[in-house]
């Protein structure tokens, strides 16, 4: 048995007649940066740019290790549960970014700081989002994917989607889970709004009914003091009344007073 089976198939590197020492150099460089940058738990390839695969790891978070030159970073099943503020912005190179099949319930504001530019797809599907910062994705140019995930139907999110570039292939996956209003439960978000409905209307509605409940509990609230102050007022000029009436009259007083000047 020759040694090179003895200590296992050796890496063979291509000669430097046939790359050249330079070429040499460049591939060993390459090699040594991927490998020494990339986040344990992941396994790293060079596509003109590091394709980060972490898909399936058991991670309960982003790595903070990830190479400053990745253009494709693959999160997705695992059990990340938040997606922090500035969590990409060191890589201005991503172009795609996948975080499907995780257990996401929170995306901070600035989240996509540092990549909303450069960004051309982002996949937060199947995870437990039921709502969205308004500004969670300001100048993210992406086609973003949301479907299958727990959407409370409301202003907030209204509003957030009119500016996003929802990916057309699963955009009547985006369904109500909850809602406002128990009738658009079940039904795809976008064909609700497109049907002329305004969730911000409902909560217009609501935030009038809540002021008009809370400035008539506060003129009850008065009028019950008004009439506490008038009883009480009442009952105290009365028992000042019954007070004075015990009094002696002047009169008598003054009849006793000559009464007794006559005796003298």
């Amino acid at each position: 048995m020759g040694a090179s089976q003895r200590h296992g198939p050796s890496i063979k590197l291509p000669s430097c007649g046939s790359l050249g020492f330079v070429g040499t150099l460049w591939l060993l460089s390459t090699m040594m940066t991927v490998g020494s940058t990339c986040p344990r738990s992941c396994h790293c390839t060079d596509r003109n740019g590091v394709v980060v695969q972490c898909t399936s790891r058991n991670l309960e978070k982003i790595p903070p290790d990830l190479p400053k030159d990745t253009i494709i970073l693959l999160l997705s099943s695992n059990r990340i549960r938040n997606v922090p503020k500035q969590a990409f912005k060191d890589l201005h190179r991503l172009r795609e970014l996948d975080l499907s099949y995780n257990s996401i319930e929170n995306v901070e504001t600035d989240a996509f700081q540092g990549v909303s530019e450069g960004l051309r797809t982002l996949d937060l599907s199947n995870n437990r989002l039921s709502s969205l910062p308004k500004d969670t994705f300001a100048k993210l140019h992406a086609r973003i994917r949301l479907s299958n995930n727990p959407w409370h139907c409301e202003c907030s999110l209204q509003e957030t989607l009119r500016e996003l570039r929802l990916d057309p292939e699963t955009v009547n996956e985006v369904s109500c889970y909850t809602s406002v209003q128990e009738e658009y439960v079940g039904q795809p978000v976008i064909q609700v709004l497109d049907s002329g409905i305004n969730f911000c209307s409902f909560h217009q509605k609501t935030t009038d009914v809540a002021m008009f409940v809370a400035m008539f509990c506060w003129f009850s609230m008065v009028i019950a003091y008004i009439i506490y102050y008038i009883r009480h007022n009442q009952e105290d000029a009365r028992r000042h009344m019954e007070y004075l009436k015990s009094l002696p009259s002047t009169s008598h007083i003054s009849k006793e007073f000559d009464t007794a000047s006559s005796v003298f």
